[in-house]
């Protein structure tokens, strides 16, 4: 069980369990068209849904996910939260919920499952959470672009080294950088993650880093400001 400042989250059941990309995500992704409904595809145990659900005033947040154990914890998480009255998961693909669902959504999120190589860990539950194969990129900006309102923003964090792909899938579909900020763990090491932030329309993107820790459990003044609403220790 992992306890934020206004939710906890119940992990026993799911292969993802939180972890910093999730709650980067979370925290980050901006709000400023004051979004009415919200899509978290890939819902996992529920954080990312439940962090925007403190963040926001949107009416309605939609989640997917696939998995039926993480798919039953989301829904438990969603339930025990303060604001289960906003937030719905279903327990559907994403071709499944295209083909069955017209609304559109002012906030498109994911923390999709990411590791293109072909290293798989031989738990096939954590590998499927993990591995593009269940849900490559091609078809979740697809996705975004058919469920994303005019006014919408679609944002998702992804490997640095698969940034520059993103960006080129979401250009063929008129889909512009917003906001693009880059992780690293420390001020020495290498760029690790990219927070994509993409909508309708096209303009000069605000491009920054975010570094997490200056030393081991010693969190850079940025990334504090960023996470305090929801980790108990900041």
């Amino acid at each position: 069980m992992f306890q934020f400042k206004q939710f906890k989250i119940e992990q026993d059941r799911c292969a993802m369990k939180v972890g910093t990309d999730g709650v980067l995500l979370g925290a980050w992704t901006p709000l400023i068209n004051n979004p009415y409904n919200i899509l978290d595809i890939g819902a996992g145990t529920g954080l990312i849904a439940l962090m925007l659900a403190q963040r926001s005033n949107a009416e309605q947040i939609d989640a997917i996910e696939i998995d039926d154990n993480a798919y039953e914890q989301a829904t438990e998480n969603f339930e025990n939260s303060p604001w289960n009255d906003r937030l719905h998961c279903y327990h559907a693909g994403l071709d499944e919920f295209v083909e069955e669902v017209e609304e559109e959504f002012d906030l498109i999120v994911s923390n999709p499952p990411f590791y293109t190589d072909d290293y798989k860990s031989g738990d096939e539950l954590r590998d499927n959470a993990r591995f593009e194969d269940s849900l490559p990129f091609e078809e979740l900006v697809e996705a975004a672009d058919f469920f994303l309102s005019d006014n919408g923003i679609f944002s998702l964090i992804v490997p640095f080294k698969e940034e520059e792909k993103i960006v080129a899938l979401c250009q063929e579909r008129e889909l512009f950088p917003l906001k693009i900020t880059r992780v690293k763990g420390t001020p020495t090491s290498e760029i690790k993650r990219s927070l994509l932030a993409f909508t309708r329309i096209q303009q000069t993107p605000l491009v920054d880093e975010l570094i997490i820790e200056i030393s081991r459990h010693q969190y850079t003044p940025q990334y504090i400001e960023l996470t305090k609403d929801f980790y108990l220790k900041m």
